[in-house]
């Protein structure tokens, strides 16, 4: 697995993880296994498992289809988006 290398400009945010019980045994033992703390092995595995930001938006068929909706979006989208997409009543 590569190694992650934190962005200069990135902040870590605590974050809690409830895990079963052999899931943890595992993952302690896997990070002991690579001489590295229990928090890089599960930031490194999800930075692999997940696919970046960026690369989610591009592939999204609803903001890559430009014949879905041009133009700004309205004030009220969220609200009334029934309108908007079928022109019936929200």
């Amino acid at each position: 697995m590569p190694v992650m290398v934190p962005r200069p400009t990135s902040v870590m945010k605590r974050t809690t993880v409830m895990l079963p019980s052999d899931l943890r045994r595992r993952a302690h033992a896997a990070a002991r296994k690579r001489k590295v703390s229990l928090g890089t092995l599960v930031r490194e595995s999800l930075d692999a498992a997940l696919p970046a930001w960026e690369t989610a938006r591009e592939d999204d068929p609803l903001l890559s289809d430009g014949e879905v909706y041009q133009g700004p979006a309205p004030d009220d989208l969220a609200r009334a988006h029934d309108h908007y997409l079928y022109d019936d009543e929200a």
